[in-house]
């Protein structure tokens, strides 16, 4: 998603250790050597970014929120707060594009964060805050209001910019098609494993 500015960026890599003397497979190695910790997924840095970037905006927020104290109201207001930093042009009712997919020329609607952006925000949010010891009952990156919010957003998107955003279905096999794997020697090896399975996403 579009980063606001003053969103600290995450290193890829962690502080890298000494060890001397023994390692564990058993070879002895005289003087240090130095260990670096494998470098972060792409999901796991911006997952990172996003939490410093959260935590920034509680630390600014007037007055200030603590993470134990934060709603899903507040959760709303970050989004609703990304929105300047967004790039995606929404159409306003009385514009003459609005619910045109490619507008000839510009216009003075706005710009905001994309529907599919912030949904992802919230899924790695929603997953940061767990990792750093919240209580998956009190997630406020889960809470109701907040996936009606995104419903709210991916509807109103879609009207204004002409593309509606549908749920990606699942592909079942036919009946035949089941009987048939069903009957076979056994030696097929299944589907796919987890297909789709995005960490702390939502539903809206």
């Amino acid at each position: 998603m579009d980063s606001p500015p003053g969103s600290e960026r995450a290193e890829g890599e962690g502080p890298s250790s000494t060890a001397t003397g023994s390692i564990d497979g058993g070879a002895t190695v005289g003087g240090s050597t130095e260990a670096a910790a494998p470098p972060l997924s792409r999901y796991e840095s911006q997952k990172r970014r996003d939490w410093n970037t959260f935590q920034q905006y509680l630390r600014n927020h007037k007055p200030p929120l603590t993470l134990p104290r934060c709603s899903g109201a507040h959760v709303i207001e970050f989004l609703k707060y990304l929105d300047q930093f967004g790039k995606t042009k929404v159409h306003v009712t009385g514009c003459p594009y609005f619910g045109q997919p490619n507008p000839p020329s510009p216009c003075g609607c706005p710009s905001k964060q994309a529907w599919g952006s912030l949904d992802a925000l919230i899924g790695r949010l929603r997953a940061a805050y767990e990792e750093n010891g919240g209580r998956p009952e009190s997630n406020p990156f889960g809470a109701k209001a907040v996936r009606i919010y995104l419903r709210e957003v991916r509807e109103s998107q879609a009207k204004a910019r002409g593309i509606p955003y549908e749920k990606k279905k699942r592909k079942r096999p036919s009946s035949s098609t089941a009987i048939a794997t069903a009957g076979g020697d056994g030696g097929g090896g299944g589907g796919d494993v987890g297909s789709g399975g995005g960490v702390g996403g939502n539903e809206s």
